[in-house]
């Protein structure tokens, strides 16, 4: 493995999830070094061959999924490191803690030790105390720095199916996460009971709205903070007797949509001009809200072309 961090330029952040550990240390880090920065939590585990030529770091702790995901594909990844902003390989450093935080400790980070070091990993740590403690590893000293706030406020994605959607939820599932995987900006809500909190279990930045009843819902709509709606619809015999009545909820929100491609909502969408019409296809929908999410000058001639059909 290589020593230094600037010989990669794409990196993975693997951590439990967000946390300020990250935030005050290892994205500052990246961005001083204009790396391309992806955050997956430990549930959220790539395949084998998107490892690629990319670097990795997790953030205090490793999960066993992860570790074997490693095993099989070492020699596809550029650097692995870990970061410690407290002393997790000293058992008797955090004897004393609460019984439940110490097995964490130990089964995640302190007994990594002997598989970090014999795959080559490096340690990135917080302090100099750290750096001096360790000093065997040679580990590299990251300084904390304030976080960059200067991208504005994250953007909600949202969708807003009665029970009758769950196909639609379920569909959208594989989306929503590889949205959240590629921009860290973005955070998803959708309205559902237990069982579409099941199908987001794990996946970090969801929320899962209780569903409510319709004089609340639109009470709802009138505060601000959604940003693209969106409005899937599968080719269903139930799905055929569906109107556009979304168009109006996303647009009420304040927000911009993209719509199902299709009679239904062709009725009222003009594609580019008062929402996006895609084909019920993950990767174009994928693609959708990602263009949309780093276009703000399109979603305001969007919201704009769309408020003057209300």
């Amino acid at each position: 493995m290589r020593t230094e961090l600037d010989n990669a330029n794409r990196w993975l952040i693997v951590e439990e999830g967000p946390n300020p550990s990250t935030d005050y240390f290892v994205i500052p880090y990246l961005r001083k070094k204009r790396a391309q920065v992806q955050r997956l939590s430990f549930s959220e585990v790539l395949s084998g061959d998107e490892l690629e030529g990319l670097g990795l770091i997790f953030v205090r702790y490793i999960p066993r999924s992860w570790q074997s995901l490693i095993h099989k594909n070492l020699s596809k990844l550029s650097e692995i490191y870990l970061f410690i902003d407290d002393d997790l390989f000293d058992w008797s450093a955090f004897v004393g803690l609460p019984l439940r935080y110490q097995l964490k400790i130990f089964r995640y980070s302190w007994s990594r030790q002997g598989w970090l070091k014999s795959i080559g990993a490096g340690l990135l740590v917080s302090t100099p105390y750290l750096q001096s403690k360790y000093q065997e590893w040679s580990p590299q000293l990251l300084q904390a720095q304030q976080i960059d706030c200067s991208g504005g406020q994250p953007l909600t994605v949202f969708y807003h199916g009665s029970a009758s959607h769950i196909e639609e939820i379920r569909w959208l599932v594989p989306i929503i996460q590889k949205v959240l995987q590629r921009n860290s900006s973005l955070n998803f809500e959708v309205i559902g009971d237990g069982r579409v909190n099941n199908l987001f279990r794990g996946m970090s930045r969801v929320k899962v709205i209780h569903p409510m009843k319709w004089s609340t819902y639109l009470s709802m709509l009138q505060r601000p903070g959604r940003t693209i709606g969106l409005a899937p619809l599968l080719d269903t015999p139930f799905n055929k007797a569906r109107s556009y009545t979304k168009f109006f909820d996303i647009t009420r929100a304040g927000a911009v949509g993209i719509y199902a491609n299709g009679d239904i909502y062709g009725r009222v969408i003009r594609h580019q001009e008062n929402g996006l019409l895609v084909p019920m296809e993950t990767s174009a929908w994928v693609d959708g809200i990602l263009h949309l999410a780093d276009d703000k000058q399109l979603r305001e001639k969007l919201l704009s072309g769309a408020r003057q059909c209300l």
